[in-house]
């Protein structure tokens, strides 16, 4: 257990590690609860965390908090070397969204999806979904409103595009050309989301992808977002809307890097994973 952005509720933190503890063997460092302002304690300590976790051969996988801020304030602390070695699974959203980045340009596969803090006050059936993905499960997405046309395959890359949109122009920003980008956000009310998508498209970073995966724009009005993204994005690539993945209660577990594949037509969006995040262990059974 991380917290690499704000501060959590202790509450929820404790009741996520009674929960995940009857599966998991749960480990955190005793300084996880600190706060300085807005922060999980200051930069020093969150690096130093998320590295120690990384270089922890007892470690399999690093799961977020919370969310919040600050993750952006320790990107150039944690060499991608160290996590393309380690190839540990990352799970979490939000301010997550900038390790996600990280994880993408070390060419390892993470989670989007709920944070430890959630999962304590969360809804049981939720909290199997959730450790079914951690374990390799593929979620069951169906079929989702679309626009476009034809069929695209890709890493699905991406998350918060507020946190995305703070990336661009840094040595951070996630390798795009051939993904599916996934976006959402919270409290982005519709001239900030068109604000956002303008700058990535100016700076080039939407000509190479794929398609596009829409996930929850909550706290604003729906409808007028999504005439913003859908102004914004065109029809030039497959787009999928309205999956029930971001900052929402049913937040559905995504597996980023790995190949996920949107067939549109006469305006619905068939959506499935093609593969997990999960790479097999060895006695796995799998090749």
């Amino acid at each position: 257990m991380i917290a690499p952005s704000g501060p959590f509720d202790k509450g929820g933190f404790d009741e996520g590690l009674a929960r995940l503890g009857q599966r998991y063997r749960m480990s955190h460092r005793p300084d996880i609860g600190a706060q300085h302002g807005y922060l999980a304690g200051q930069d020093d300590r969150r690096a130093a965390e998320l590295l120690e976790a990384l270089e922890d051969p007892d470690v399999d996988g690093i799961v977020a908090a919370r969310g919040g801020y600050g993750a952006t304030r320790i990107l150039h602390r944690i060499p991608l070397a160290s996590i393309t070695a380690a190839r540990k699974l990352l799970v979490g959203f939000s301010d997550v969204t900038a390790l996600h980045a990280l994880w993408a340009l070390a060419g390892v596969r993470s989670v989007h999806g709920p944070m430890l803090a959630t999962l304590g006050r969360g809804e049981p059936h939720l909290v199997q979904r959730w450790v079914e993905a951690v374990e390799g499960a593929l979620p069951a997405i169906g079929l989702l409103k679309g626009w476009g046309r034809g069929r695209a395959v890709g890493p699905l890359v991406g998350g918060n595009l507020s946190v995305l949109a703070a990336l661009l122009g840094t040595p951070y920003f996630p390798p795009l050309a051939g993904a599916i980008l996934f976006l959402e956000d919270v409290n982005e009310p519709p001239y900030r989301v068109d604000r956002m998508l303008t700058s990535l498209s100016s700076a080039g970073a939407l000509e190479g992808i794929a398609g596009v995966l829409l996930g929850q724009f909550t706290h604003v009005e729906q409808a007028h977002v999504l005439e913003v993204l859908r102004e914004r994005l065109g029809d030039r690539v497959p787009v999928a809307s309205g999956l029930a993945a971001g900052h929402v209660p049913d937040n559905l577990e995504l597996h980023l890097g790995a190949p996920l594949q949107i067939d549109v037509s006469e305006g619905h969006a068939s959506v499935t994973f093609l593969e997990s995040s999960v790479a097999p262990k060895v006695g796995d059974g799998v090749p």
